[in-house]
């Protein structure tokens, strides 16, 4: 890795060693030999309430008491927690999507469908090179676009909707994404998660982004039982304040990537597997847990070709590069 991955391993370690309960020179939240924290008793589990009440640590294996169900308070007050912890795992939680402007969040999030961040950002540079407005994208060639977003996958339906939405933007609003949800989903290929996602990155209104591993993970946590998207935000809009709705999402979907696999979640390297109801579903030997961590919690360089300035990890590289 670069000097700027080696930057942002001591700036990580920095700010692992300045938080209280961290380890020294790991990344914040990882324990020195790989088991997960032992969490402080939480007014609610202090009560005796189901899948948060205190466990031991046997050989990095969190074990729980058995007890009541869990109650709705329980679990909101457990939520909330586990938000505090990962506030102090991923300080940089951050939408992990290179733009510069609302324009360029739009159709970054709606090429990020079925793909990789990482391969939108790859792909972007050039695109936005080639069509940096609404306008300019709306004249475009469809095979033209077509064949600069071929790397993102379903390029053909991604380039009817990048068209289609920027015709709309030209003709319906000056040139300028709307800020309110009620107009952003009637852009074509625009739905809610991806309202959301501009909504509170580009205009600072708070949104829930539902996508799959925000999904994934309030199951897992027993925040939601629900699978429709809309339903999931709704209960989980109900748990947070609303100022922090942007934010959680970020750092859920942080961890999701990066800990919290779909196949295989790193459980035994787990900064909150003592507040986790779902440990154990994932690999809880620690030493192999910490091979599955990935970007700059793995040591390895994140999804933004620009990320931001107190990114502890190092950039991806460009298209072709990898």
């Amino acid at each position: 890795m670069g000097e700027q991955g080696a930057g942002g391993r001591e700036n990580l370690k920095k700010t692992a060693e300045s938080r209280p309960g961290t380890a020294k020179g790991r990344p914040a939240g990882l324990a020195g030999s790989g088991s997960a924290r032992r969490a402080k008793p939480d007014t609610a589990e202090a009560a005796g309430t189901g899948t948060t009440e205190s466990r031991e640590s046997v050989a990095g294996a969190p074990k729980k008491k058995p007890g009541r169900p869990e109650s709705h308070l329980a679990m909101v007050r457990r939520a909330r927690r586990i938000n505090r912890e990962l506030a102090e795992v991923y300080p940089y939680a951050h939408p992990e999507l290179d733009f510069r402007n609302p324009f360029e969040l739009l159709v970054a999030t709606v090429l990020s469908a079925q793909t990789t961040d990482l391969r939108v950002n790859q792909t972007t540079p050039a695109l936005f090179a080639a069509y940096p407005t609404p306008e300019d994208m709306a004249a475009a060639v469809p095979e033209e676009v077509e064949e600069l977003i071929r790397p993102t996958g379903f390029f053909r339906a991604k380039a009817k909707s990048l068209l289609g939405l920027s015709a709309a933007l030209r003709d319906d609003f000056g040139g300028e994404v709307p800020g309110r949800l009620a107009d952003l989903v009637k852009l074509p290929g625009v739905g809610r998660k991806t309202a959301n996602v501009v909504l509170g990155n580009a205009f600072g209104v708070p949104g829930i982004t539902v996508d799959t591993h925000f999904g994934r993970l309030v199951r897992r946590w027993k925040w939601t039982e629900q699978e429709d998207p809309e339903k999931v935000e709704a209960e989980i809009a109900a748990i947070f304040p609303k100022s922090e709705w942007t934010m959680l999402s970020h750092r859920v979907i942080f961890h999701g990537r990066r800990v919290c696999h779909a196949r295989k979640p790193a459980c035994g390297a787990c900064p909150i597997a003592p507040l986790c109801p779902s440990y154990g579903e994932g690999e809880t030997d620690p030493e192999k847990a910490r091979k599955l961590l990935k970007y700059e919690m793995g040591g390895r360089p994140g999804q933004r070709l620009n990320p931001p300035s107190d990114y502890p990890g190092s950039p991806a590289p460009p298209l072709g590069a990898d």
